[in-house]
């Protein structure tokens, strides 16, 4: 299956349960929302996103203190789970995409 088919199935079940996803990516550098929003329509469910790739970023675009990050390591899991949380509560989304890697992106809902 291809990522415009993937992206295209995913889109498609996402609008037919009336939900939203927002992306959180960082060595995936856009890609993700990149396949996303290239199905027409994607505004129906596609709130937005980041590529939070540097400290600065996290710190400057999600607000996530330093506290926060006592014990995690980036490009990790856990990381990329609270940059996630992090964007998906901003953008009010049902779902959100994570992504320590473009290997490892993982949809999930909470």
């Amino acid at each position: 299956m291809s990522k415009l088919d993937m992206a295209t199935r995913l889109g498609a079940i996402l609008k037919e349960r009336g939900e939203t996803v927002a992306v959180s990516e960082s060595s995936a550098g856009g890609l993700i929302s990149a396949n996303l929003l290239s199905v027409p329509g994607a505004s129906a469910y596609f709130l937005g996103g980041g590529v939070i790739y540097t400290h600065r970023a996290r710190g400057r675009l999600l607000d996530v203190p330093k506290e926060a990050m006592e014990g995690i390591r980036s490009s990790s899991e856990p990381y990329a789970m609270l940059c996630a949380r992090t964007v998906r509560v901003k953008l009010s989304s049902c779902l959100l995409y994570t992504s320590p890697s473009p290997r490892d992106a993982t949809l999930s809902r909470i």
